[in-house]
C-alpha cells in the first residue's frame, strides 16, 4: 500500500515556497507576463531560499530531495504562475538526464558553474518536439517552442540518448503564448558541438518520466488555481436571483472541476512514489493532468462567461498556461501512447497472477 501523507519537511518546504509565491509574485504577474521576465528582487529572493538544486545529491551543491518534494514545490509556484515558475528555476527538468545518464564528475563538471551565477540557467530540450538532429559531434534543426529566451547549457532528450550544447544556439521570441513571464522562444541549433553525449535506453526513459512529473504538477497548481478562483467567483456572482453557483448545472460543473483536480494530484503523486513503475506511472499522470487541464481550462473561462476571457480576470492565463504545459514531452498522446506500452508488456503477468 502506498502512503501518501506528506511529511513535515516537505509540509514546512511546501508552506514556504507558498507563501513566497504569494508575497512576490500574486500580485504582479501581469507584470511579469508584459515584461516577459521575473525581476532581479524576486529572483534574488527565491534564490535566499536555497531551493535550486532541489533533487541534486548533497554533495554537488543539492538538497538530495525526492521527486513528491519537486511537485509540491511545483504546484505551489504553478498554482500563481507557471511561467514565473520556470523562470526562477535556473536548472528545471534539465537535471534529469544529468542524474540518470551522467557520471558523477561529469555532473559536478556541468552544474557547478550553473550554481555558481543566479544569471546562469539550463534548459531542457525534448527532441521528438521539433525537429532536430545530431550529426556526429554536432546539433543542427529548430525547436519551435522553448520556455526561456536565454540558457548556458541546452540539454536535448530523445527516446535513447541524450546531450549537451553550450553554444551555437539562438532564441527568437514567440509571441502571444502561455508561460510568457518564462520568455517562450523558438530555439535554433547552427552546428551547434556536442559537449556531453550519453546513450542509455532506460536512462533517456527516467530522465523522460522525470519531466513529465515536473511539468505535469506545474500544470497541477495551474488548474487547481483555474478550478478555485472560478468556484469563488460563482459564488459571488448573482444570476437569475441567484448565485451562479447555485444553479445546479454549474453546481454539478463546479464539483467535476474540483474531482478532476483531485483525481490529477493522485496520479501524480503516485508517480512520484512508484519506483520501480515510474515510466508508466509518470506517463499516465502527465496524460491525466493534461486531460483535466482540457476539461478545467476552457470550463473555468465559461463560469465567468464573457469577462473570462479578459485580463481583468485570471482564468484566461490559466487556459493558456494549461494549454503550453500540456503540449510539452511530447503531449498527450505520446504520454497515452507510453502508458499503453508499458501496459501491454504487463499484461502476461497480470494474465498469470488472474
Amino acid at each position: 500500500m502506498i502512503d501518501f501523507t506528506i511529511d513535515e519537511s516537505d509540509e514546512l518546504i511546501r508552506n514556504t515556497v507558498a507563501r513566497f509565491a504569494e508575497d512576490h509574485i500574486a500580485a504582479h504577474f501581469r507584470d511579469f507576463e508584459s515584461a516577459r521576465q521575473v525581476p532581479d528582487a524576486v529572483i534574488n529572493a527565491w534564490e535566499s531560499l536555497g531551493l535550486n538544486g532541489l533533487e541534486l545529491p548533497d554533495e554537488l551543491g543539492g538538497s538530495d530531495s525526492s521527486m513528491m518534494t519537486r511537485a509540491l514545490v511545483n504546484e505551489a509556484l504553478g498554482a500563481v504562475d507557471a511561467g514565473a515558475a520556470l523562470a526562477l528555476d535556473r536548472i528545471g527538468a534539465a537535471v534529469y538526464p544529468l542524474l540518470e545518464m551522467a557520471s558523477t564528475a561529469e555532473i559536478r563538471e556541468i552544474i557547478t558553474p550553473l550554481l555558481a551565477e543566479s544569471s546562469r540557467r539550463a534548459l531542457l530540450v525534448y527532441v521528438p518536439d521539433g525537429r532536430v538532429e545530431s550529426e556526429g559531434k554536432t546539433c543542427s534543426g529548430t525547436m519551435p517552442f522553448v520556455h526561456a529566451d536565454h540558457a548556458d547549457l541546452v540539454v536535448c532528450l530523445d527516446r535513447q540518448r541524450a546531450w549537451t550544447i553550450d553554444t551555437g544556439f539562438e532564441f527568437d521570441k514567440v509571441r502571444g503564448s502561455g508561460l510568457r513571464a518564462a520568455a517562450p522562444s523558438s530555439l535554433t541549433f547552427r552546428n551547434a558541438p556536442i559537449r556531453h553525449y550519453w546513450e542509455n535506453t532506460k536512462g533517456a526513459a527516467l530522465s523522460l518520466a522525470r519531466a513529465r512529473i515536473y511539468y505535469a504538477s506545474l500544470l497541477l497548481g495551474v488548474i487547481r488555481k483555474s478550478a478555485e478562483f472560478s468556484r469563488e467567483y460563482a459564488k459571488e456572482r448573482v444570476v437569475f436571483g441567484k448565485p451562479v453557483a447555485h444553479h445546479q448545472a454549474m453546481a454539478f460543473l463546479i464539483t467535476d472541476m474540483n474531482t478532476a483536480v483531485t483525481s490529477a494530484r493522485l496520479q501524480i503523486q503516485y508517480a512520484c512514489l512508484a519506483g520501480a513503475n515510474r515510466v508508466e506511472a509518470a506517463a499516465s499522470a502527465f496524460a491525466e493532468t493534461a486531460e483535466q487541464a482540457a476539461y478545467i481550462g476552457p470550463n473555468g473561462v465559461q463560469i465567468l462567461g464573457g469577462v473570462g476571457f479578459m485580463q481583468d480576470y485570471p482564468v484566461e492565463k490559466y487556459m493558456r498556461e494549461a494549454r503550453a504545459l500540456g503540449l510539452l514531452l511530447g503531449g498527450i498522446d505520446a504520454a497515452k501512447d507510453d502508458a499503453e506500452t508499458s501496459l501491454a508488456a504487463y499484461q502476461p503477468i497480470i494474465a498469470g497472477v488472474l
